[in-house]
């Protein structure tokens, strides 16, 4: 099964929002934490085309910014 790709930083509610979610829901996915890790800052932005978490990357290639439940 592939996993979702959770881009975060520490501190961020609709971060937790979106992981606790996808716990419950059962969905694999990978933190990416972009505060620590420049990198992936980097990646984060060219998938999203800006600097804003979470940034979601779904096993599918679509990118959803930002959570607000489902």
């Amino acid at each position: 099964m592939e996993e979702t790709t959770i881009y975060t930083k520490p501190g961020c509610p609709y971060c937790a929002a979106a992981m606790d979610d996808f716990r419950t829901r059962k969905v694999a996915f990978r933190q990416v934490d972009v505060q620590h890790d420049l990198t992936a800052r980097e990646e984060m932005r060219r998938l999203s085309g800006g600097l804003r978490v979470p940034t979601i990357v779904h096993p599918d290639g679509k990118v959803a910014v930002g959570f607000d439940g489902f």
